[in-house]
């Protein structure tokens, strides 16, 4: 498949700095993206990255000082002093920027509902601008508010709903136009683990039954393993590292991917225990700490049992997990590696060759 052919939305070389008290701060510096049609397309980083300045710069509700992007039918627009410009190269107006944003669904992670408009009302209020006769309003609002699983809520208000109920009224409504693409930036922050799990389950489904596009904001790496296919690591205002979710779990590059890897693995508990100097991860002077990851092609083989005995190295396994990641099982070990020097590292040696990616953490030889 080719990426660039099938991509919905198109960045190259994108910027955006922003002027305050403190002097000019780049927030965007030359982010290049493809994102495929029909996928989940995570972007995750730290505040500040860059991230949700990113996706407010999709639908131009932020300007880019520079660089150009197409989202759905748009068309390449390119940003020159921030001021956008259409594909015959003339000036966007507000007319083209709002046909244009009614391509692009956005949700965000404090709702943004009008408290004083009913759910039905919520809902049919982006309708209501697009002269759509009243029976064909509230017929797509009743079919909108049975994807989202609240018909029976329609004529209460936001005060009487629950936070995972206000954003899947937040849902229907950024649907209500029928977008290409859905923007989500920190959808689930501001909810529980259940309501989080649930809103996802439903951004899952609609992504399954619509083929709809998301672009998903958030800074936890846990929601990204849920529902991701790809994902975009952002510090400093730059993409560090980009690909399929399942290679940046079995093996991270950038410093700062690597953290929120760790950030959502079991394997995490091994920072705690260094940090308290735990003799169960103290490697003595014969022994190497060494986190194991093991890929779909050799997770169930026999490879650990394989480098004891043919290698003579003992085992000493502190932690082991296992995880499905797009359906493809991720293995990780942290363990302790005890034999001559030669040995060990004839036995990492051959763990890398046989699709096991080996980290050593601490040498007790050092």
């Amino acid at each position: 498949m080719n990426l660039e052919q099938d991509a919905i939305v198109r960045i190259r070389s994108l910027n955006k700095t922003f002027t305050g008290r403190a002097g000019r701060v780049t927030a965007l510096d030359g982010i290049d993206l493809d994102i495929r049609r029909g996928e989940i397309f995570g972007i995750i980083g730290l505040s500040g990255a860059g991230k949700s300045t990113l996706v407010r710069c999709l639908n131009l509700l932020e300007t880019p000082d520079s660089g150009t992007l197409s989202v759905g039918d748009s068309g390449v627009i390119t940003l020159k002093d921030g001021k956008a410009y259409d594909a015959q190269g003339r000036k966007m107006t507000e007319k083209k920027l709002g046909a244009m944003r009614r391509g692009i669904g956005m949700i965000f992670q404090h709702f943004n509902l009008l408290d004083r408009s009913t759910v039905f009302e919520n809902i049919a209020y982006p309708l209501r601008y697009t002269g759509m006769k009243k029976a064909d309003i509230e017929a797509r609002v009743f079919e909108l508010l049975d994807l989202v699983d609240l018909r029976d809520k329609a004529d209460v208000y936001p005060s009487q709903l629950s936070g995972g109920q206000k954003q899947r009224v937040a849902i229907a409504r950024a649907l209500a136009n029928k977008p290409q693409v859905l923007l989500s930036d920190e959808a689930t922050s501001a909810l529980d683990p259940d309501a989080t799990e649930a809103i996802l389950n439903l951004l899952r489904d609609l992504n399954r039954k619509l083929g709809l596009t998301i672009v998903l904001i958030t800074h936890e790496m846990a929601v990204i393993k849920s529902i991701c296919q790809r994902v975009a690591v952002m510090e400093n205002g730059r993409v560090v590292e980009e690909g399929d979710v399942y290679d940046i779990f079995a093996h991270p590059r950038a410093a700062i991917t690597r953290k929120f890897v760790s950030s959502a693995s079991a394997l995490s508990k091994v920072d705690k225990l260094m940090e308290e100097g735990s003799t169960l991860v103290r490697p003595t002077a014969n022994q190497k700490l060494v986190r194991l990851t093991f890929h779909k092609d050799c997770v169930g083989e026999h490879v650990i049992s394989t480098v004891s005995r043919d290698f003579g190295v003992d085992i000493n396994i502190v932690l082991a997990n296992v995880e499905v990641i797009e359906d493809n099982p991720l293995g990780g070990m942290i363990a302790l590696l005890g034999g001559e020097e030669k040995q060990v590292a004839a036995a990492l040696n051959y763990l890398n060759e046989n699709h096991v990616y080996t980290e050593v953490i601490a040498d007790g030889s050092i």
